[in-house]
C-alpha cells in the first residue's frame, strides 16, 4: 500500500513537540532546564481538587501521536479520581472526558500488564496511548484530581507534531466513559448512547463486577454486543454472539492480551473482569448516527442450577415475556438456560467524529466512579 508519509520523508512545515514536566509548554530549546539540567522536574504533584494543563497549542494544526503516564499512587480509587479532558480547536466541551485509568484501556481502575494496538501497560506500572488525534487550530489537554487525596508524583509525556496538513474529511478523536451500578433488568447497557454525526467507532474497554451475592459465581457474559448504525431502531445492523465472543475468545474468558482484543483482568475470586475490543482491522463506520450496547445475560448449567437451588435464587429467563425460574421450588427446570442479570458495568468507548465535541452526557461524578472499586 502506498504511504503518503513514509518514514524516510520529512513532511514540509511539520515540527516535533514533546510536553512533559521538564517542558510544560513543549517550547523549543527550553526543556530540562531545572536543577542545572540534571533531572530537576521529572514529575508534577497534583493536589486534591487541583487542575493542571498538560499540553496546549493555539493557532496551529497538529496531531497527538503518543501519550505516556505513570504515577506513584496506582490504586483503583486514584485511577478513577483523576480525570482527563481533551479539547480540540477551541471547543468549550471536551471531546475526551474519562477517568485516567479507564481512558488508557485499564477498566475498573485495575492496572495490569497488557499490550494492544491502541493502549498498553508494559509491566502494569505505566499507561500508554498510541491513538492519533488530529486538530486543526489548537488543542488543550487537562488533568483534574477530583478525589480527596493528593497525588505526590505524576509523570507524563505527550508527543505530538504541529503544522500537519489535515484533509477536510479528517475526524476528531473522542472518548466517552459510563458506569451503571447496577444495570437495569432487560435494558441493554449502553457503551455509546445514541450519537448523531459521521464517524468511526474504534471500540471500547469494559469493566464488569458481577453480583456474586445475587447470582453466586455463575457465568455472567452470555449477552450480545449490538451496534445500531445509521437509523437502526429496534434491531441493530451488527451483532456479536456473546460477550466473550465479541472479544475473540469463547466458553467464558480468562486473561489474554492481543493487539485488537483481550481480557487483561479475569479475577474470579474478586469477581472483576476487564476486557477490550478495538476495531482496527475491521472498521465500523457510521454516516448518520450510532448506538452501541451490551446485553446483561447469564447462564446456568447443572452445577449452577444446584448452587442456585441452595441459594434460593429466582431469575427471569432471557427471551420474550417475563417468565421467572425459582430454583428452590420449581420442578422440571432444564439443566441449561440463559437468564437476565443486573451487574456493575463500566466502559470507556473510543470513536472518531466529524465534530470537535459531542452531545453525549457529561462524565459521571467522581463519587459514583470510585464507589466499591477494588
Amino acid at each position: 500500500m502506498w504511504d503518503p508519509n513514509p518514514m524516510y520523508v520529512i513532511p514540509g512545515g511539520v515540527e516535533t513537540r514533546w510536553a512533559c514536566p521538564e517542558n510544560r509548554t513543549a517550547g523549543k530549546g527550553i526543556a530540562a532546564r531545572s536543577n542545572g539540567g540534571r533531572k530537576g522536574s521529572p514529575f508534577l504533584p497534583v493536589r486534591a481538587k487541583e487542575q493542571v494543563v498538560l499540553a496546549q497549542e493555539d493557532g496551529t494544526s497538529g496531531t497527538i501521536r503518543r501519550i505516556w503516564v505513570t504515577l506513584d499512587d496506582r490504586s483503583p480509587r486514584m485511577l478513577r479520581s483523576l480525570r482527563l479532558d481533551f479539547y480540540w480547536d477551541g471547543a468549550e466541551r471536551a471531546a475526551v472526558s474519562a477517568p485516567l485509568g479507564d481512558f488508557f484501556g485499564t477498566g475498573l481502575g485495575r492496572i495490569a500488564p497488557f499490550q494492544s494496538s491502541l493502549f498498553s501497560s508494559p509491566e502494569g506500572r505505566s499507561l500508554n496511548c498510541a491513538v492519533p488525534m488530529p486538530f486543526r487550530t489548537g488543542m488543550k489537554m487537562v488533568l483534574t484530581n477530583e478525589g480527596d487525596t493528593d497525588l505526590a508524583m505524576f509523570f507524563y509525556e505527550i508527543d505530538y507534531t504541529v503544522g500537519d496538513r489535515h484533509s477536510d474529511d479528517a475526524l476528531y478523536f473522542h472518548a466517552h466513559f459510563r458506569r451503571e451500578r447496577p444495570t437495569s433488568l432487560r435494558q441493554d447497557y449502553e457503551i455509546v448512547p445514541r450519537l448523531a454525526g459521521r464517524g468511526r467507532f474504534l471500540g471500547a474497554n469494559i469493566g464488569v463486577m458481577p453480583d456474586a451475592e445475587k447470582y453466586g459465581r455463575s457465568w455472567w457474559g452470555e449477552g450480545e454486543c449490538k451496534l445500531y448504525l445509521d437509523g437502526d431502531e429496534k434491531f441493530p445492523s451488527l451483532c456479536s454472539t456473546g460477550t466473550e465472543d465479541y472479544i475473540g475468545t469463547g466458553w467464558e474468558q480468562g486473561t489474554f492480551s492481543h493487539l485488537h482484543q483481550g481480557c487483561h483482568v479475569a479475577d474470579k475470586e474478586a469477581m472483576a473482569y476487564c476486557f477490550y475490543r478495538y476495531h482496527v482491522p475491521d472498521p465500523v463506520y457510521f454516516r448518520r448516527d450510532i448506538r452501541v450496547t451490551m446485553q446483561q445475560i447469564g447462564y446456568w448449567d447443572p452445577l449452577t442450577k444446584e448452587a442456585f437451588r441452595q441459594m434460593d435464587v429466582t431469575v427471569m429467563k432471557a427471551g420474550e415475556g417475563s417468565q421467572t425460574v425459582a430454583f428452590a421450588s420449581d420442578a422440571d427446570i432444564p439443566d441449561y438456560g440463559n437468564f437476565e442479570r443486573q451487574d456493575d458495568w463500566s466502559s470507556c468507548a473510543y470513536f472518531y467524529l466529524d465534530s470537535p465535541y459531542s452531545t453525549l452526557p457529561e462524565l459521571t461524578e467522581v463519587d459514583k466512579r470510585v464507589k466499591d472499586c477494588r
